[in-house]
């Protein structure tokens, strides 16, 4: 064999090992841009965490009243 052809098949391989590269990368990319896509549908909106912190924070401020009046009545 020439020294040409053996060049040539090398640098067939190092391309076709490139491009296999290449294709697992962007099907790599393509799954996780599906996933994070899917994160975000299922992820509360700004607006229901509000809401649920809203919530919360009224309750909180529910027991700390008990709480208030207990200590007051223990003095």
């Amino acid at each position: 064999m020439e020294m040409t052809n053996l060049i040539d098949m090398l640098l067939g391989v190092i391309v076709a090992g490139g491009a296999w590269f290449l294709v697992g990368l962007n099907n790599e990319l393509k799954r996780l841009s599906i996933l994070l896509n899917r994160t975000r549908e299922d992820y509360a909106t700004k607006v229901e965490l509000r809401d649920d912190m809203d919530r919360l924070m009224e309750a909180l401020h529910r027991l700390e009243d008990k709480l208030d009046r207990v200590l007051q009545g223990s003095r």
